[in-house]
């Protein structure tokens, strides 16, 4: 261990002392010194398959020698520039290219540093421009822990605990949850998906009051639950009669996560708000809230603001992961390796009482863990063993759910089918000894 190790490894021992309880009060803490494409490198001298790519910041793998060398150049020219105060070439260049894949007409931006801001950023526009008080949320759905975010997340309690009064007029209605629905008696979800949404506006607020309805296509934190078909086009028929505005979260669901660049484009349903980040840049802060130019154009000057964002290093990592996107098969090898998954994934769960559920959008995929002593009930405690057992195997996953009953398999869009077949083979290995 050389001196530069064994004096991280003695901050580590002083976690507790150095960071908030909150960031350091987490699973599992794993000292790496590096990383690179799949692998994160350990203090330990070991390397570990990383699935969880940073909460699906990094689909590019670590350290892309494209984007590496991208922000390299662009530190060498300028490293901020708050923008209004100036003006640089990157973000107007990343302007141009991300609008010309971004669903519909949804291409001017305005540009920042986080998924919260991102969201921050949509529920103002939201209610600037259509004048309106309320929003409406999903029931799981999970958009961030600053005041407005947390606001109209629903994924855990935990989240809004002693942060109470947050914002007014802000509404919550079930998004559908097929395999844990109580009426449930086949495949798919029973009734009809919007129901409550009507019995909402009949009932407690009225269509012309809400600005927007903000929703994650897929929910993420929440169990990488997957809406059946016709969920996401009826809420947006249901927003365009009543002049809401849609909300797509595209923060963990975005660029090339479930197969296509957007999620807006796997469920064939275009929003009038797009909250864009994680990897963006390919791990670089940095996000975006994407709408039309027509849209933007009435969010007046002041009305919202920013000093690091849309900074120039991150809008140039942005640039050279779209180059990447375009130019090396990404979208395919995300695709190909999200169905060799789902296939070795569901012959798992036909061996194993413990897998009620194996769902999920390109590689993008959640396994729902349940009690088979319990009747089906959520199992949180075989996903942490199955987590203990897979990171002493040498591979990294992350639970979610609301119970922490699901396992989220996230890895970078860049795996190559051995890697992906290692990682599976550990977690069938560890499933098995359950």
């Amino acid at each position: 261990m050389t001196d530069d190790q064994s004096a991280f490894a003695g901050r580590v021992t002083r976690m507790r002392d150095l960071l908030a309880a909150n960031l350091y009060e987490d699973w599992p803490n794993l000292p790496v010194v590096g990383g690179e494409g799949t692998y994160l490198f350990g203090l330990d001298g070991r390397r570990y398959l990383d699935f969880v790519a940073g909460f699906a910041a990094c689909n590019l793998g670590h350290r892309h020698p494209r984007v590496v060398a991208a922000a390299k150049a662009q530190m060498d020219r300028l490293i901020h520039g708050a923008i209004g105060l100036v003006v640089h070439d990157p973000i107007l260049r990343l302007s141009e290219e991300l609008g010309r894949i971004t669903p519909g007409d949804l291409n001017a931006f305005f540009w920042g540093n986080s998924g919260t801001e991102a969201v921050e950023g949509a529920l103002k526009l939201a209610r600037y421009v259509t004048g309106r008080p309320a929003i409406v949320g999903l029931i799981g759905g999970f958009h961030g822990r600053s005041f407005g975010s947390t606001s109209v997340t629903a994924s855990n309690a935990k989240y809004r605990r002693h942060y109470e009064p947050l914002l007014p007029s802000i509404y919550h209605v079930p998004f559908p949850y097929c395999f844990r629905c109580p009426h449930r008696t086949g495949p798919g979800c029973c009734g009809d998906p919007l129901a409550s949404l009507d019995r909402l506006f009949r009932y407690i607020v009225d269509p012309s009051e809400i600005a927007a309805v903000i929703v994650e296509p897929i929910l993420g934190e929440a169990g990488y639950v997957v809406p059946p078909p016709e969920f996401l086009p009826g809420l947006r028929e249901v927003c365009s009669r009543h002049g809401i505005l849609l909300i797509f979260d595209e923060i963990q669901t975005g660029f090339g996560r479930t197969g296509a660049m957007f999620a807006s484009e796997t469920f064939g349903v275009t929003p009038d708000i797009l909250a864009l980040s994680k990897s963006i840049a390919s791990g670089f802060p940095l996000s975006a809230v994407a709408a039309s130019p027509a849209l933007m154009q009435r969010w007046g000057p002041g009305s919202h603001g920013t000093t690091f964002g849309g900074n120039p290093v991150s809008c140039a990592a942005a640039i050279a992961t779209l180059e990447v996107f375009r130019e090396e098969g990404v979208l395919e090898n995300t695709r190909a390796r999200g169905e060799e998954a789902m296939v070795r994934l569901d012959e798992l769960a036909r061996r194993s009482p413990f897998i009620g559920d194996v769902r999920g959008k390109g590689l993008m995929i959640g396994l729902e863990f349940v009690d088979p002593a319990a009747d089906g009930a959520p199992n949180g405690v075989a996903v942490r063993s199955v987590l203990e057992g897979c990171l002493r195997r040498g591979l990294l996953l992350y639970p979610a759910g609301q119970s922490g009953h699901v396992l989220r398999l996230t890895p970078p869009l860049t795996v190559s089918r051995g890697e992906l077949d290692e990682g599976l083979s550990i977690l069938s290995e560890v499933v098995a000894a359950l």
